[in-house]
């Protein structure tokens, strides 16, 4: 994919990447010449999850010749933000592509039945997390050097078909992913002029720790294959190409989009 991609050498910050889909779009990021800041609360690969590998990921992009660094960063504070765009900057002297992958799910309930407190802590994290990731990224892309291109950055919000359609018992998860969804809207509005791409891709229901409750249970793992059009659920793999077209050379004209990985299910 390389030659209508040309991110070598760009510099990318991955929130939420020590495991999951953030792992994945760290690797892939990495696996086309990009500089990656790995970042999360934890550089420990998460437990439950599906990843074959338990090395750190920062530590697993040096391994395979590529440059990354770690910096521990909580998604909803603003100066841990903005902090882990200094280390970018610092390290690599600037910052091209922002993926906010980051997010939680706090479980099954009705809008009755979920706590305030995990409402408010779902927001904070899913949509919260996007904003300060968006507000600092561009704030660094409208002061450094445009690429010669003319192009000041790409940003990448991980949202969720929970962002385009209700799914049942998820109140707080479908506030807070709609709300990236029309976020990334209003901000590639604005920045469109100078040149900064943002969109989002909306994955559905994969191989990851979040799902695996799921995938492991034999009732709800008949129904989410039987909601799905295709034959087989995705991975974070498929969420990871998706991801590096939004934050290449091959978006040079999109923004404000929504991209679903899902093997049709929001298309039924």
């Amino acid at each position: 994919m390389s030659g209508i991609l040309n991110i070598l050498g760009r510099v990318a910050i991955v929130t939420g990447s020590s495991s999951g889909n953030g792992r994945e779009i760290a690797l892939m990021l990495a696996s086309e010449g990009a500089y990656i800041v790995c970042s999360d609360v934890d550089p420990a690969v998460r437990a439950g999850g599906y990843e074959e590998s338990q090395v750190p990921t920062h530590e697993l992009i040096q391994q395979q010749k590529g440059k990354a660094v770690f910096q521990k960063a909580d998604v909803t504070d603003a100066t841990d933000i903005q902090v882990l765009i200094e280390v970018a900057v610092n390290e690599f002297g600037r910052l091209d592509i922002m993926v906010n992958n980051a997010g939680i799910f706090t479980g099954l309930a009705t809008i009755v039945d979920e706590t305030v407190a995990n409402f408010d802590k779902t927001m904070a994290v899913n949509c919260r997390g996007v904003y300060l990731g968006m507000k600092y990224a561009v704030t660094q892309m409208m002061k450094q050097e445009p690429l010669p291109s003319g192009e000041r950055g790409w940003i990448v919000n991980i949202a969720s078909i929970g962002g385009q359609v209700g799914l049942a018992l998820e109140p707080a998860y479908c506030a807070s992913k709609g709300a990236v969804v029309n976020l990334t809207r209003q901000v590639a509005v604005d920045y469109a002029p100078h040149k900064i791409h943002v969109n989002a891709v909306c994955p559905g229901f994969l191989a990851t720790a979040m799902v695996r409750p799921f995938l492991d249970n034999k009732e709800s793992n008949a129904a989410l294959h039987q909601g799905s059009p295709w034959p087989h659920l995705g991975t974070p793999r498929d969420v990871a190409k998706a991801v590096i077209v939004l934050a290449s050379d091959a978006a040079s004209w999109m923004t404000g989009g929504s991209l679903q990985v899902d093997g049709g299910f929001v298309a039924r």
